[in-house]
């Protein structure tokens, strides 16, 4: 009988401290007051200041010399010519290879030259699906061109989006202006 009360006890005791729990007790952090400052002591009278000395004349000032000028923006360049794509699609068409080759010959022909391929798309479809789909674009152009001979450290892409339009009417054909990539360029 002894060993049912204590089999009873000891549960019922580990259950009441699990509910109730240790209580915590907040931490107080000792604050202690600034210690006193002395009294101030007698304060003498200002004695005068001394006469300023004569201003010597300025050394001649030297012309500031010019910082370097900022590095060129990508600007357009006529001798790349922009492709497009079929709706809601970025893989190239076989005319459109045939422009991406002359602009891989123009790129390779002039190494001094960075490209940024900008991917753009029509109006339809929301702005997050047609970031992605110019991105792709883009990428499927800089894959173009590296396979005919291009670094692949010359380019650098950029999705736009529906964001840029060329063409705002809601038409077929303004739409397939508005599917494009366009090629900029600047010296490296």
């Amino acid at each position: 009988m002894r060993l049912k009360a204590l089999a009873l006890a000891v549960p019922a005791i580990g259950l009441a401290l699990l509910l109730t729990g240790c209580p915590k007790r907040p931490q107080t952090s000792a604050a202690s007051a600034p210690a006193p400052t002395p009294p101030p002591a007698a304060v003498a009278p200002p004695t005068p200041a001394p006469a300023p000395a004569p201003v010597a004349a300025a050394p001649p000032t030297v012309a500031p010399t010019l910082a370097p000028a900022p590095p060129k923006e990508y600007m357009k360049n006529d001798n790349l010519k922009t492709i497009h794509f079929d709706f809601d699609k970025s893989a190239i068409r076989s005319g459109d290879a045939k422009i991406l080759d002359v602009n891989a010959a123009w790129l390779k022909a002039n190494p001094n030259q960075l490209v940024l391929i900008e991917g753009h798309c029509d109006e339809r479809g929301t702005s997050e699906y047609n970031l992605a789909l110019g991105d792709r674009r883009a990428k499927a152009a800089t894959n173009y061109l590296v396979s005919q001979g291009v670094e692949a450290s010359r380019i650098t892409t950029i999705s736009y989006g529906k964001e840029r339009p060329l063409c705002t009417e809601h038409t077929e054909a303004c739409w397939a202006q508005n599917r494009r990539d366009e090629f900029l360029t600047k010296e490296r």
